[in-house]
């Protein structure tokens, strides 16, 4: 599906949500108290700003007695191929999320990406793959980014090993444009991003690439990822365990201003390297 047609699918779900609702009798308030989300969800999810998750679609279709419609909506629009079967769980999270922290040890975070960087990812990783597969993928990335660019972003922190920041993903001139694209999201103040550097040393072994979420009506998730494989954890205890893990590594990585100098001066290496080249 489309990204034009999925936004009218999710546009048409919002719209029978607030019909079925208005018929029903109920507000926002009270159908959210009913279903375990705030109210504001509710109006978040009938303007198609924010997605529900399935759970919530079916506990809506039983408040609401309308016969799975909205589950079924749900189900189909979540079907998505442009994410990994492991991954696409955690992209619905996201998009709930209220604050995100992120370590990534090894490339830049889906969420930071450029269409370039992206599809120089994705083709590396699928060097036999189909045009439409490439840029499926791509295109889901880009539209996962979109979240930065709401009024209702989510507190979105990132920690990049130095080492990302030193790749040439797609080559110099496809990183430059990334990094820079980082740089100008820190200096709006849509992002914070920190670099720990190669001197941490140990500290980068503590995890592999990581993401916390916190949410309004929901205890936060951590979310890792190995090679072709994704764990969601909910188990309090192992999220606490997994926050102070993230908090050392906060501790140990650069400071705001310093990152971004050292983020801006990478981008002008790569560029250096493309013009000689």
């Amino acid at each position: 599906m489309a990204n034009g047609s999925r936004q009218a699918a999710w546009e048409f779900f919002g719209t029978e949500l607030k019909r079925r609702r208005e018929d029903a009798g109920f507000t926002q308030v009270e159908l959210g108290a009913r279903v375990f989300v705030s109210g504001g969800y509710i109006g978040q999810f009938e303007q198609a700003i924010r997605k529900p998750q399935l759970d919530v679609a079916q506990r809506i279709d039983g408040v609401l007695q309308t016969d799975g419609i909205f589950e079924r909506l749900c189900r189909k629009l979540i079907d998505d191929r442009r994410y990994a079967d492991y991954f696409a769980k955690a992209a619905e999270l996201e998009a709930l999320a209220t604050e995100i922290c992120e370590f990534a040890p090894a490339l830049v975070p889906g969420l930071l990406q450029t269409p370039e960087y992206a599809r120089a990812v994705t083709l590396a990783m699928n060097p036999f793959a189909a045009d439409e597969f490439i840029e499926e993928k791509v295109s889901g990335r880009v539209e996962r980014a979109r979240i930065l660019k709401d009024a209702t972003r989510p507190v979105y922190w990132v920690i990049l090993h130095e080492n990302v920041l030193r790749i040439p993903v797609g080559g110099p001139t496809v990183m430059a444009k990334q990094l820079d694209h980082v740089a100008a999201l820190v200096r709006a103040r849509t992002v914070v991003v920190q670099v720990l550097p190669d001197s941490a040393g140990a500290y980068a072994l503590m995890n592999g690439m990581v993401v916390l979420m916190e949410f309004d009506d929901a205890p936060p998730t951590a979310y890792t990822e190995a090679v072709y494989s994704g764990n969601l954890l909910d188990d309090p205890a192992v999220v606490k365990r997994t926050r102070s893990a993230y908090d050392l590594l906060r501790a140990a990585a650069l400071p705001h201003e310093a990152s971004l100098a050292l983020i801006e001066s990478a981008a002008k290496d790569h560029r250096r390297c493309a013009s000689t080249t």
